[in-house]
């Protein structure tokens, strides 16, 4: 293990952190708030630590996946921490595990909330949780990859820790480039959505913070009610189509630009993506018009519920909790299926649930065909056996993680249906749940336990469970021989 590296990393990242910060403290200067000095203070603290970490630089800047990975989770949970400081210092979320809590639903893109008045927030408050979803949804240790040179072609380990899916391919041939196209396509489609919100009357504070939640698909909002506060079908519209856009891969959108338009139709993922959006939006429609004066009414929001679950995003019209049972099982399913690999969005992704249905087809025909060779095939191309392999123990690891979690939060939940979503809208990233964590309510009567083993399942299913679970294995921390 190359410790000095992984120090060196995090120390860029606490540096960078504490840039972000200052927009906070700068809306806390424009409207006059007392929070401002919670927010020089954090940034000042991140500063200092930045400076420590990044005082000697390793004489060996090499590193491989063991690194990659120990360095994102290390780095991920360090920005949860000093996330959660400007929550405490401002006393606006008192108690530490609830604000570190926040601050991981905010950088993991999940919108989970122990808040039960958001309105009471500070307007820099708002801003920073917001901005938090926009800074993890691409991942900020791809930002890093933009500023700091690192070693050659190896700094594909952080890409791979970092970015969602079964695998990661380069768009250039250096993943510095790499990484700045793919920030210049989110920064390009975030100023987008925010002047379509605005055109619609959104007041430019309140549009700023809706295109970072959805660009990052996270989901915290500036008033309680979320997006049902915006009483305009239009601006509903908008979000719906841009959670959609944020939920595909980015990959698709370069060669958009690029106008090879072969390789984009060939993409299997984003026609399944697609095609589940249509038709879980038709049959929920069809279950819940009842609950609306017009069948137009209810494709209008049985199509925002279904885009901003499987992009898991969060965000709601309306408290789909007292929908029918039929409905409200599609949009569990949703929260596995997730949204495509390389996207903002969390689940398990759509590339690994097509993956998973050719596997379980070629074992069905191999026990009909024993003599039968048969490849997986994916986009016209074969899939190599490693990824087959991590697809297969990427379940494995998911299904005990859950099961696990469910567990613990059962300890001191006794509603099954509360354990069983708070863990599955956690480790997907969504947001909310079900019963007493519906999209009425909050995370803020769960026990502490309960929202240490949530904010761990936020953080672990942001990063595809194996870079936080390489934390407990022995192996991990041996040094290189």
């Amino acid at each position: 293990m190359n410790f000095a590296i992984v120090r060196y990393l995090i120390g860029w990242l606490m540096g960078i952190e504490s840039l972000f910060l200052l927009l906070p403290a700068f809306t806390a200067v424009i409207y006059r708030e007392p929070e401002l000095p919670a927010y020089i203070a954090t940034a000042l603290i991140c500063m200092v630590g930045a400076g420590i970490l990044c005082e000697y630089k390793p004489k060996n800047t090499k590193f491989y996946a063991r690194e990659g990975f120990v360095a994102v989770a290390l780095c991920w949970l360090v920005l949860a921490v000093t996330g959660a400081l400007p929550f405490v210092l401002s006393r606006e979320i008192p108690f530490a595990v609830d604000a570190i809590f926040e601050a991981a639903s905010g950088f993991t893109t999940t919108g989970a909330t122990i808040l039960g008045d958001v309105e009471a927030l500070s307007h820099a408050s708002m801003l920073w949780r917001c901005l938090m979803h926009w800074v993890g949804g691409m991942g900020i240790l791809v930002f890093m990859l933009i500023v700091l040179p690192l070693a050659g072609g190896q700094t594909i380990y952080l890409m791979r820790a970092e970015s969602p899916g079964p695998s990661v391919s380069k768009i250039s041939p250096h993943m510095r480039d790499t990484a700045l196209i793919l920030y210049a396509i989110y920064f390009g489609l975030t100023v987008l959505q925010i002047i379509l919100l605005l055109f619609g009357g959104m007041p430019m504070f309140d549009a700023i913070c809706v295109s970072l939640g959805t660009a990052g698909t996270g989901g915290f909002g500036n008033w309680n009610d979320s997006i049902a506060h915006y009483d305009s079908a239009y601006l509903q519209n908008v979000i719906s189509v841009f959670m959609i856009l944020f939920g595909i891969n980015f990959n698709a959108y370069f060669l958009l630009l690029t106008r090879k338009f072969k390789q984009l139709f060939k993409i299997e993922e984003i026609r399944v993506y697609l095609g589940v959006i249509a038709v879980f939006t038709t049959l929920i429609a069809f279950n819940v018009r009842g609950c609306f004066g017009s069948l137009r009414e209810s494709f209008h929001h049985s199509l925002f519920q279904v885009a901003s679950i499987i992009t898991t995003t969060g965000f709601s019209t309306v408290d789909f909790n007292q929908w029918p049972a039929f409905s409200k099982l599609l949009l569990v399913l949703l929260m596995f299926i997730g949204a495509c690999a390389g996207s903002t969005g969390g689940g398990m992704k759509c590339s690994r649930i097509l993956l998973l249905f050719k596997g379980v087809k070629k074992e069905m025909m191999s026990l009909i065909h024993p003599r039968l060779v048969r490849v997986h095939k994916m986009d016209g191309q074969r899939v190599q056996h490693e990824v087959m392999r991590s697809v297969n123990a990427f379940l494995v690891a998911y299904l005990i993680v859950i099961a696990t979690s469910i567990l613990i939060v059962s300890l001191h939940c006794e509603d099954m249906v509360t354990s069983f979503t708070s863990v599955v809208t956690c480790i997907n990233n969504v947001g909310p749940g079900l019963n007493q964590v519906g999209p009425a309510a909050n995370f803020g009567a769960l026990h502490p336990l309960s929202k240490i083993v949530l904010t761990f399942d936020m953080l672990a299913g942001r990063l595809e469970l194996f870079p936080m679970l390489l934390l407990f294995a022995p192996e991990t921390w041996r040094r290189n021989r």
